[in-house]
């Protein structure tokens, strides 16, 4: 059997891990309802575009007589088409802000395995009580992916990139002396 302090490890490895993916899959969702949004922004203004060329070969050829451009025209017609059929199954903007809610929930969940983290190093909670904790945060966190759209492999690039080499979770000593009250403020 092990020792309280051989558990305690134990336990605090397992937390450290869960945390650690917790993060990870928090900056991908993060990521990916950010690329989602700005294609969706990109094919509304493709669409446009689009709409506009293809009036505008309309107008030409009913007021002209121009068949090489009603013929363009009819092309950019469908081309368009097409992209309507498509946005109208699949909306971009929607499935961005699914991406965005379940990043705010995974962050939560994030938080709070910092949290017991924090709990069981400073003794504030026993070890049953960071089990127990622990697996709620597990329950929770598989009902928040279970709702969570799946995340694109250049989200998962991007996350990579905003952790390991900007180090967007990481400040300094410094930095966060700068963002805290005087009296709070360590030397």
């Amino acid at each position: 059997m092990a020792t309280d302090s051989q558990a305690k490890n134990v336990l605090e490895a397992q937390l450290r891990e869960l945390y650690g993916r917790t993060v990870w899959t928090h900056k991908t969702q993060e990521k990916c309802a950010d690329i989602l949004r700005a294609r969706n922004h990109n094919m509304k203004i493709f669409q446009i575009i689009l709409s506009a060329l293809t009036t505008t070969g309309i107008l030409i050829t009913v007021f002209g007589d121009n068949r090489i451009i009603g013929i363009v025209s009819a092309i950019l017609s469908a081309i368009l088409f097409t992209l309507n059929a498509y946005f109208q199954k699949y909306d971009l903007g929607e499935i961005a802000q699914k991406h965005s809610e379940s990043a705010s929930d995974i962050w939560n969940i994030r938080e709070q395995y910092l949290s017991v983290l924090t709990d069981l190093n400073s003794g504030i909670l026993n070890l049953e009580q960071v089990s127990q904790k622990r697996d709620e945060l597990q329950n929770d966190l598989f009902n928040v992916y279970k709702g969570a759209p799946r995340t694109l492999s250049k989200a998962y690039k991007k996350a990579t990139e905003a952790l390991k080499m900007n180090e967007e979770l990481t400040f300094s000593k410094e930095e966060i002396n700068n963002l805290l009250p005087m009296v709070l403020r360590r030397e």
